[in-house]
């Protein structure tokens, strides 16, 4: 059995969003999100941590090149995102109240099928503030 060894990379990116549910009252909306359901928005500066894991290449003893894995992520997925609007300006979370939660779910669906082949998506960690971080394992994999 070969070693399963993890790779974790860091992306910023920042964007606003307005937490609301539009089938709602502003009243309760207001009373579920507070201020989080503002009518112009508001904004963080995120940070994902992508954890991706698989046995090294025995020719190159990566589990993935980063720089492909950096582009791949920058370009098809960060560059949606950053300094966008979350509710007005992202295709992949149309439909979508852009929560963190649900943000982060998202984020598992497009970065799953941009992989290469060998190497799996294990954890998605998803920093909106210094205090308030959202981990995903995606749905067939417990953490503990």
């Amino acid at each position: 059995m070969p070693p399963r060894v993890y790779v974790t990379r860091r992306f910023h990116f920042s964007a606003a969003h307005r937490v609301y549910n539009p089938a709602w009252s502003e009243e309760k909306n207001q009373s579920v999100f507070g201020p989080c359901s503002g009518p112009h928005f508001h904004g963080h500066n995120y940070e994902l941590e992508v954890t991706v894991a698989g046995p090294p290449n025995p020719e190159t003893g990566y589990v993935v090149d980063i720089r492909l894995l950096k582009n791949l992520i920058e370009d098809q997925v960060i560059a949606q995102l950053d300094h966008k609007n979350l509710n007005l300006d992202v295709p992949f979370l149309q439909g979508r109240i852009p929560s963190s939660e649900n943000l982060i779910v998202a984020l598992w669906e497009e970065i799953a099928r941009l992989l290469p082949a060998g190497v799996e998506l294990v954890s998605l960690r998803l920093w909106e503030t210094p205090r308030n971080c959202f981990t995903y394992y995606g749905e067939t994999v417990e953490p503990f």
